[in-house]
């Protein structure tokens, strides 16, 4: 049998260019995105045992030990010299019905009033160092929920498992995801998992209040709310915010979707200033770039009502996937 010496080269070449990309770090990292792993963080993070993790209670307290023992056991490295940043915010006595701050002036003026409340929240940030130690990108979701009503007749507990327990797994998803990938990003990325978001988006304006190197940040990616369908005759769908000036952020997705097979259908809204909704406004309002995921209100929304068995796990998969993706862009590419 006569073989074409041009033929064999044409499928060796082809099969090292598969194999390539079966073995390049971004795909590596992919891979380790799963189920079980949504399933196993979500399921703890909105069990009755941690009581709606409102901010500054038990409950929250143990969410912020999972996360920190989660993070330790996959060796990832703690911004600064902890894990747990810890914060107070402050509020008028609850007959003046203010809202908790945490900017200095608020806090210096409450704390001369002899009757305020005081709250104790962390935040928890962990990171790995790029090639370019003082440029940073950041991922981020809110913890905390709300709590528990002692008052409600039946369910009193606020399990928040959309609101925001999957945004936190896929934070931790792909924290994992970037070590699995073996290779150090261009850029450092800080994996933060916000308290008080409920409260005021508290945790992140503290951090943008108090990080020494927040004029290097080159760009934020949120989630909250990524695991239910608000309609269920379209299931794949996905709000994808980004910052308007940034067009590149709507060409990623738009391209991964096609190359990587994500059952999503976005709906891409690029808004000039993204500084509604949640712990985006915090960096919105700096002129950070941002991305947002969203999968729209539903009937359980900060509702007693919001379990882990009411999520679609095929959607908090691929959007966790896409995200991943996202920051792959956001932490290696030149310019965008």
């Amino acid at each position: 049998m006569k073989i074409n010496l041009r033929s064999l080269l044409v499928i060796a070449l082809l099969c090292l260019s598969v194999s390539a990309w079966a073995q390049s770090p971004k795909e590596n990292g992919l891979k380790v995105i799963n189920l079980g792993s949504a399933k196993a963080h979500i399921g703890f993070l909105a069990s009755d045992e941690l009581e709606g993790r409102e901010a500054g209670t038990r409950g929250g307290r143990i969410a912020a030990e999972y996360i920190v023992s989660y993070l330790s056991d996959i060796g990832i490295e703690p911004l600064g010299a902890d894990f747990l940043h810890p914060f107070e915010a402050y509020n008028r006595e609850r007959s003046n019905r203010g809202r908790f701050q945490v900017h200095p002036d608020s806090i210096i003026k409450y704390k001369n009033d002899i009757h305020h409340q005081k709250l104790s929240m962390n935040n928890i940030l962990a990171k790995i160092e790029g090639k370019r130690k003082d440029e940073y990108v950041i991922i981020g979701a809110h913890y905390d929920h709300l709590g528990i009503d002692p008052m409600l007749a039946d369910d009193k507990i606020y399990n928040g498992a959309d609101d925001n327990a999957s945004g936190v797994s896929a934070v931790l998803q792909i924290a994992k995801a970037f070590l699995a990938s073996g290779v150090q990003p261009e850029r450092t990325i800080i994996f933060a998992l916000w308290d008080g978001e409920e409260k005021g988006l508290l945790g992140s304006k503290h951090f943008t209040q108090t990080f020494p190197d927040i004029d290097k940040v080159k760009g934020y990616l949120n989630f909250d709310m990524i695991g239910r369908n608000s309609d269920e005759s379209n299931p794949t769908h996905v709000v994808y915010f980004y910052t308007e000036a940034h067009t590149s952020f709507e060409k990623w997705l738009r391209d991964d979707i096609k190359t990587y097979n994500l059952n999503l259908t976005p709906a891409y809204r690029p808004w000039d200033r993204p500084i509604g909704g949640s712990d985006n406004s915090s960096f919105a309002i700096l002129e950070i770039p941002i991305i947002w995921y969203h999968t729209d209100a539903h009937p359980d929304y900060h509702m007693p009502s919001d379990h882990a068995d009411k999520l679609s796990w095929d959607k908090v998969l691929n959007i966790t996937k896409a995200a991943y993706l996202n920051m792959w862009n956001l932490a290696n590419e030149e310019k965008y």
